[in-house]
C-alpha cells in the first residue's frame, strides 16, 4: 500500500495533564453552545478564582476545576430536542440564550422567541409556531435543562470524576430563588459547585461580551434571584481587588487556566484516563442527533479492524481509535437545523458541513503531543484523487492511518441503522466502497474490511477486540 506522511498517530502522553486535554476539548463544547472560543476555560478562570475568594478547601477547588471545564458536557444532547421545538439553528438560539434572563416574562423573552422560533418560515406558520412555544415554554425549558444535565453528569461520572463533580453539573442550571431547573432546588439546597459555575459563566460570558462592569452588573441584579447572594458579594470583592476578570480576554487564558488545577490535585495523564476521555468526547458527538447515534464508535470499530488486518502495531491500532473517536468533533458546530434536514443541502448549507474537517483540525491542534491524530482525525472526508475535503488532499499526502479512517467513516455511514433507514446490506456496503476504490479509497483497506465479516449470512462484521493498555 502506497501512502505518504506519518504511519503512526502517536499521541505523547508521558507528563501530559489531564488538565490539559478536557481543556483543549472543552473549546468543541464552546461550538455546540454558541459560544465565542474559549468561553469554558474562561468560565474556569472565574470560578476557581471565586472559590479561592471564599476560602474553599483545596481538594473541593480541584473537583470544582474539572466541573467548570465540564459544565457544558451535555449540551449537544438536547440540540435535536431543541431544534424541533423552535424549528431553526439551535446553535445560534443556544448562544443568545446565555446573556437572557430566561426566567421573566417579557419584552426580552418575546424578542428572543421572535429572533429565533420558525425564522424564515411564512408568517402564518412562524405565528402558529411562536403560540406552541408560548404555551409550552415552562415544560419544555425543564426539560430541555434535564436533559442536558443529566447527561452531562453522567459523562463526567464515567471519565473517573467525583459524585462532587457530576452533581455540580447536574444542577448548574438552578437558581437562588428556587425557579431554576432541573428540580427547582432553591439557596443553599443547591451544591455550592452549581452556585459558583451559574455565577462564573455568566460572569464570563458578559465579560467576554460587554466588559467587566457590564458583567458584575448583571450579576447584582440577579442576585438573591439567580444567584447566591454572598457569592456575588465575592465576586465583587474580587473584581475591585483586580483577582477575578484580570487576564480572561487573553491569548494564552488556555494556558492560565491550567495553571489554576490545585498542584496538590493535580492528574496526570495516563493510557487509561487517555481513552475514558475519548470515549466520552465520542459520546458528546453522537449525542448532536439521532441520526449519528453511536457513528463515532462505529467508525473506530472498523478502523480498528481495518489497521489490525493490515498488521499494524497494538500502540497504532490504540491511536486510530482515538483518531476515530474524535473524527467528527467539528461537527458539533453544524446546526441540526442542517445536520436533519430531509431534503438536499443547498450551496450554503454545504458549505457550513464542509468545513467540520477544519473544527475538527482546530480543536485536537491544541492537544499537546497530538498533531499527527489531529491531522488524521481532520482528514476523514479526503479522497486519494484529491476529490474529498476539507483540504483537497490527495494520496501522496494522506497517511495508512488517514487512508483507514476514510474508509471507516463511509462503510458506518453506510452500513449502520440509522432512525430514517435501516443498515444497508453489506453486499451492497462493499460494492459501494469497491466501486471508489482505488482511485478515491485505499483498495487495501477496504479488502481488509471485507475479509473481516464474520459471516454473509448475518451480515456483520467482526468487532475487534483492543490490545490490553498494559501492552500498549
Amino acid at each position: 500500500m502506497k501512502s505518504a506522511g506519518p504511519e503512526n498517530v502517536s499521541s505523547d502522553t508521558p507528563n501530559a495533564r489531564v488538565a490539559d486535554i478536557i481543556s483543549a476539548l472543552s473549546y468543541a463544547l464552546d461550538l455546540t453552545e454558541g459560544q465565542a472560543p474559549g468561553h469554558s476555560v474562561r468560565s474556569c478562570m472565574i470560578g476557581v478564582r471565586l472559590a479561592a475568594e471564599i476560602g474553599m478547601p483545596v481538594d473541593d477547588q480541584a473537583d470544582l476545576y474539572y466541573a467548570l471545564l465540564l459544565k457544558d458536557a451535555g449540551c449537544s444532547s438536547n440540540a435535536s430536542r431543541l431544534f424541533h421545538i423552535i424549528h431553526s439553528d439551535e446553535i445560534r438560539a443556544k448562544g443568545d440564550l446565555k446573556d437572557k434572563d430566561w426566567t421573566r416574562v417579557g419584552w426580552e423573552s418575546l424578542q428572543y422567541a421572535i429572533d429565533h422560533v420558525a425564522v424564515g418560515a411564512p408568517f402564518l406558520e412562524r405565528v402558529r409556531r411562536l403560540i406552541l412555544v408560548a404555551a409550552k415554554q415552562q415544560k419544555q425549558s425543564r426539560e430541555l435543562v434535564q436533559i442536558r444535565c443529566e447527561r452531562g453528569a453522567s459523562i463526567a461520572r464515567r471519565m473517573g470524576f467525583s459524585e462532587a463533580v457530576g452533581n455540580g453539573i447536574h444542577s448548574l442550571d438552578e437558581h437562588w430563588n428556587g425557579g431554576g431547573y432541573p428540580d427547582g432546588l432553591r439557596g443553599e439546597s443547591i451544591p455550592i459547585f452549581s452556585r459558583i459555575m451559574n455565577l462564573a459563566q455568566t460572569l464570563a460570558v458578559f465579560a467576554a461580551g460587554q466588559g467587566t462592569e457590564p458583567a458584575l452588573e448583571v450579576a447584582q441584579k440577579r442576585a438573591g434571584r439567580w444567584f447566591d447572594p454572598e457569592l456575588v458579594k465575592a465576586a465583587a470583592s474580587a473584581a475591585r481587588a483586580g483577582k477575578l476578570l484580570a487576564g480572561i480576554e487573553q491569548e494564552d487564558v488556555a494556558a492560565q487556566v491550567a495553571s489554576l488545577e490545585p498542584v496538590q490535585r493535580r492528574l496526570v495523564l495516563d493510557e487509561d484516563m487517555l481513552n475514558r476521555i475519548c470515549d466520552a468526547f465520542a459520546e458528546v458527538i453522537d449525542a448532536k442527533s439521532p441520526f449519528t447515534y453511536r457513528h463515532s464508535h462505529g467508525v473506530a470499530n472498523a478502523a480498528v479492524a481495518i489497521a489490525q488486518q493490515i498488521g499494524m502495531s497494538d500502540s497504532q491500532v490504540v491511536s486510530i481509535r482515538r483518531a476515530a473517536l474524535l473524527h467528527d468533533i467539528g461537527k458539533l458546530g453544524v446546526p441540526n437545523q442542517i445536520l436533519e434536514k430531509p431534503g438536499k443541502l443547498d450551496a450554503g448549507e454545504w458549505d457550513v458541513v464542509r468545513k467540520h474537517p477544519f473544527h475538527t483540525l482546530q480543536i485536537l491542534n491544541r492537544l499537546p503531543g497530538f498533531r499527527e491524530l489531529a491531522d488524521v482525525a481532520a482528514a476523514h472526508h479526503e479522497k486519494l484523487d484529491g476529490s474529498g475535503y476539507f483540504r483537497h488532499w490527495g494520496a501522496e499526502q494522506l497517511s495508512t492511518p488517514a487512508r483507514i479512517l476514510a474508509v471507516a467513516d463511509i462503510y458506518d455511514a453506510l452500513a449502520a441503522k440509522r432512525p430514517y433507514r435501516d443498515g444497508l446490506p453489506l453486499d451492497t456496503v462493499f460494492g459501494i466502497l469497491n466501486k471508489d476504490a482505488p482511485l478515491a479509497l485505499d483498495a487495501t483497506c477496504v479488502e481488509a474490511l471485507e475479509s473481516c465479516r464474520t459471516d454473509s449470512r448475518t451480515d456483520r462484521v467482526l468487532v475487534p477486540a483492543m490490545p490490553a493498555l498494559a501492552e500498549v
